[in-house]
């Protein structure tokens, strides 16, 4: 049954992290219960208009570090080799997305990938051009707009990695998004204090940023919890609420997009 598309909704951006839907210890191992739960979770939302980001989790992690895609190229690295690492990484990538798309079109929902490998460009690793109108016209013609980070073209290095999380960062403003909300493994962003157990940072600021650097990131080379609060902060600084909960509690997806911030890490939009 089509799904009826209010074009006034606002807009939510949501993006799976490849914590959730994979096993990242595992190479190129889906959770299929947690992406199922999901895919329905987000097909039910009928009270906004979503866009859907995922991240690369153990399909493209463990690939991009071994081929130095988030790093310039090394000395005695042929342009042969980055672009063989390149078309491998982007592969392993869009067996993930495969995944992802089949399971939404299970649970109902109209989902349409938006590849960024054709709409964006990075320049030292850095993001210097992605062009929102795929994205906006998808909405637009009542789909939900899928897309994943992805390995780009780069105009210094040749190619490198462009994170969904940057990619939720520059979509935001250009769609007004009415917030962002990071789907992981975990609860929030975990304060660690000197004694006792952790708990979950509910307000990410820029002071408590200054707290999360050097954390460790393991084979992620999307900068880690580090970089998830930067751009969970630059969201906000755009005019737009950003959250990271779990995405392994039933319902709290739904609840974090239509505005429910009592759970999780959260940044919150500042006024123009």
């Amino acid at each position: 049954m089509a799904r009826a598309v209010d074009r006034s909704a606002p807009v939510v951006i949501v993006k799976l992290g490849g914590s959730v839907i994979t096993r990242k210890r595992e190479v190129e191992k889906v959770r299929p219960k947690v992406l199922a739960r999901l895919a329905r979770e987000v097909a039910d939302i009928r009270d906004r208009r979503v866009v859907l980001l995922h991240g690369a989790g153990s399909f493209g992690h463990p690939g991009a570090k071994r081929f130095g895609l988030a790093a310039p190229p090394s000395e005695g690295t042929t342009g042969l080799e980055r672009v063989r690492g390149a078309a491998v990484v982007a592969s392993e990538v869009r067996r993930l997305h495969l995944a992802v798309l089949r399971e939404f079109v299970h649970a109902g929902a109209p989902p349409l990938s938006v590849p960024m490998a054709t709409h964006a460009r990075n320049r030292a690793g850095e993001l210097v051009h992605l062009d929102p109108a795929p994205v906006r016209e998808a909405l637009e013609g009542g789909f939900l707009p899928v897309s994943f980070g992805d390995v780009v073209p780069d105009e210094a290095w040749g190619s490198s990695i462009l994170s969904a999380d940057t990619i939720a960062v520059a979509l935001a403003p250009e769609l007004e998004a009415e917030r962002v909300v990071f789907v992981s493994d975990v609860e929030g962003i975990l304060e660690r204090p000197r004694v006792g157990r952790p708990s979950v940072l509910a307000d990410v600021t820029e002071a408590a940023l200054e707290g999360l650097r050097g954390a460790a990131t393991g084979d992620d080379v999307t900068g880690g919890i580090f970089g998830k609060a930067r751009a969970m902060i630059a969201i906000a600084a755009a005019g737009a609420d950003a959250g990271l909960i779990s995405g392994l509690s039933d319902g709290a997806v739904s609840r974090a997009v239509r505005g429910n911030t009592e759970f999780g890490s959260w940044a919150r939009a500042r006024s123009a």
